[in-house]
């Protein structure tokens, strides 16, 4: 028999703010341990939640940018639980009244490697609710310790409907998400702090069938590569169970990426488990239409509306815009250099910003916001490529000598002493001569209507301009020069 698999995410995302959720004591990360903390954090007695509206703002705005319904009035409740990572003993979370609904997050479907932009999904959220985050248990050899810094920390909960189907379709909705929180300055999504953690709901059944099988959750997937991973090792397993005639049963599995196994951790947890009721110490939140539209003109344009953007108004091809729109710094760079450098050049902008500065980057193992090249230098690099004055060759020498100085090309130029591309005319016309007359072979061959015998004057022309020639105005010449003959 054959099954499908269906998926769905929970994703935890670190809301950016200075204060945590409910008390005013600072949010970050890195800290020595149990210093964010205050009464409220540690749930001292007779302590009351104040809650946090920068919190509000981020939540509203990232429902915006995904197309969800804004509840005009959303309530908190305890969610309760004990373990030693929550100091209250239960956690303040939405419950029945959450205050973003629906929504959806736009992937591209994966496919094999091409040069156009592929087929679109709208994969649909059920909501997302605002919660305090909890405490970070670290385990010993014979002890655990806790560390409260993380508790009362802004955290969004998005959870999307059963609505994936592959491993692969689960990989691009989370780095689709993950580059939208970025975008809106929600969240740095940066999964090695804790601030996006995801969950996975796996099910299988027959193709074709409408009733969904019995689920299973997959915990731990600490990168959005394990995520991928973890699923399809979930899918393979569950396949497995069927096919020996066994039932899945419903539970939560560990899932480790570096020995691709899992495990089972416990049986699954209902929503009644948790005891759910709304907190009396916090009132209920009402959103106006005020305030949705000074948060919706906040909204950025996001990575796919970008990426079509790129295509019709800068002519860019498909692959470069793939590498670029999933950095909002990094499309800024690019929108800049492209546009100081003028119409036409867009292209030639995003090769170098993609092949080039990336790969040094890379090598120097540093960032764009520390990098030394400013978009106007590259703007004038790819300005004195176009116009003949410097050859491709001598412009990567100048573009490595720009990475580590940050001067412009003009100045590596000058201070280096490096040949610009022979422009003269009257030059290029004496070397073309002395090449024709001594290939008269090829010239015989070209008058034939063999254009491909071009090529063999070209070597001798650049030979003797010693590679300083331009290549475009030497096909120019020589072109102009065959046909008077």
């Amino acid at each position: 028999m054959n099954y499908e698999a269906v998926i769905g995410l929970e994703v935890h995302v670190q809301v950016k703010t200075r204060t945590k959720m409910f008390t005013r004591v600072a949010a970050g990360y890195g800290h020595e341990p149990n210093t964010l903390t205050d009464p409220v954090v540690l749930a001292l007695p007779g302590v009351l939640p104040v809650m946090n509206k920068a919190a509000l703002d981020a939540i509203i705005k990232a429902g915006l940018m995904l197309g969800c319904e804004i509840a005009p009035v959303c309530k908190w409740d305890r969610k309760q639980y004990f373990y030693p990572d929550s100091p209250k003993n239960y956690q303040i979370s939405q419950y029945d009244q959450p205050i973003c609904l629906g929504g959806t997050v736009e992937i591209e479907l994966p496919g094999p490697a091409r040069n156009v932009m592929g087929e679109h999904k709208r994969v649909p959220l059920t909501r997302i609710h605002l919660e305090e985050d909890v405490g970070k248990l670290n385990h010993f050899a014979t002890e655990s310790l806790v560390d409260y810094n993380r508790a009362g920390t802004p955290l969004m909960e998005i959870v999307s409907e059963p609505a994936m189907h592959t491993a692969e379709e689960a990989y691009a909705y989370l780095t689709s998400l993950r580059a939208t929180m970025i975008y809106g300055g929600i969240s740095d999504c940066d999964m090695e702090k804790g601030q996006l953690r995801c969950d996975a709901n796996i099910s299988i059944r027959p193709v074709g069938a409408a009733r969904l099988g019995t689920k299973v959750e997959l915990k731990n997937l600490n990168s959005i590569s394990f995520v991928r991973d973890g699923i399809a090792h979930e899918i393979k397993r569950q396949i497995g169970v069927m096919a020996r005639g066994e039932a899945i049963v419903q539970e939560t599995r560990d899932y480790d990426g570096q020995t691709g196994a899992s495990q089972s951790l416990r049986s699954k947890e209902m929503a009644h488990d948790y005891r759910y009721f709304p907190d009396p110490d916090l009132m209920p939140v009402q959103v106006d239409a005020e305030w949705k539209a000074r948060l919706r003109a906040a909204c950025p344009e996001l990575p796919f509306e970008k990426q079509r953007r790129f295509l019709e108004q800068y002519q860019v091809p498909y692959t470069i815009t793939s590498v670029l729109i999933w950095d909002r710094e990094l499309s800024d760079y690019f929108e800049e250099v492209a546009q100081l450098a003028g119409p036409g050049r867009a292209q030639a902008a995003g090769n170098w910003i993609v092949n080039d500065l990336l790969r040094e980057i890379g090598t120097a193992k540093t960032s764009l916001g520390a990098a030394k090249v400013r978009p106007a230098h590259l703007a004038e690099l790819v300005q004195l490529i176009d116009a003949g004055s410097l050859l491709t060759n001598t412009a990567k020498e100048v573009f490595i000598a720009m990475f580590a100085s940050g001067e412009s090309p003009t100045a590596i130029i000058a201070r280096q002493g490096l040949n610009a591309a022979a422009t003269d005319v009257g030059e290029i016309e004496i070397w073309c001569h002395a090449a024709i007359a001594a290939n008269a072979k090829a010239l015989a061959e070209f008058k034939t209507g063999k254009d491909s015998a071009i090529n063999a004057f070209k070597g001798p022309v650049m030979k003797a301009a010693k590679g300083r020639a331009n290549p475009k105005l030497v096909d120019e010449v020589l072109r102009r020069l065959l046909a008077a003959l």
